[in-house]
């Protein structure tokens, strides 16, 4: 069974293409015609990645992530017609995965889709990743400390995923700007140092080793 997929677009020549070549691919893909019912679908199902138009009737695509990032990280993909650096930059702020402006191939759609989900590596039996006295819940992404719930942001969070899935290799900031943020984020690599300085703040637990002029990587508690 492929990964589930839900598109939320009104343009139904474009909705239909779109479920039509997913579906060729192998995914499993469900539909919702505006924003509203794209929030219905959301709450009832359960998807690995949401394709998400942005000018809807009801509710708007940015309306649509802002809610469901209230309460989950699943990747999503901006796919609109809106090609303005402020609506990509709006799309990013709101924690979206990936921007794809219309008009688009298909192929490169296919292409986006795989590394998107590639990212998340959310797999089915992988639920928890554990680091000593730390455990990071894949499915809810919640963090805990010997039972002590953490509140971590997504980033945050997938930051700390990210060194214990590659513990004991020391990770690039330019590997974490790469992998959390994605390819479209052009800005400074401080960014990563102030998210880990978050992390050590609100964990108060000396894993995380910072490796002079090169990144971090984690380090066992002895």
């Amino acid at each position: 069974m492929g990964e589930s997929i839900l598109v939320i677009e009104d343009d139904s020549n474009i909705q239909e293409l779109i479920v039509e070549f997913l579906s060729s691919e192998g995914y499993e893909v469900d539909y919702a015609n505006d924003g509203l019912e794209g929030i219905q679908k959301f709450k009832q199902g359960s998807y690995d990645l949401i394709i998400l138009d942005i000018m809807m009737p009801n509710l708007d695509g940015y309306g649509v992530c802002k809610m469901i990032r209230k309460s989950s990280g699943v990747p999503i993909i901006f796919l609109t017609a809106l090609d303005d650096e402020s609506d990509q930059i709006k799309g990013f702020e709101l924690e979206c995965d990936d921007y794809i402006t219309k008009p688009f191939s298909f192929n490169l759609l296919i292409k986006r889709v795989e590394a998107v989900l590639r990212r998340s590596n959310k797999t089915v039996g992988d639920r928890y990743v554990c680091f000593e006295k730390l455990r990071l819940d894949l499915d809810t992404y919640i963090v805990d400390i010997d039972g002590e719930v953490v509140e971590l942001t997504l980033k945050e969070f997938n930051i700390l995923k990210m060194l214990i899935e590659k513990y004991p290799q020391v990770i690039t900031r330019e590997g974490l700007l790469d992998s959390i943020w994605g390819y479209d984020y052009y800005g400074d690599t401080r960014i990563v140092d102030a998210h880990i300085k978050n992390i050590r703040k609100k964990m108060s637990l000396p894993y995380i080793k910072t490796v002079k002029g090169i990144g971090y990587t984690l380090e066992k508690d002895i």
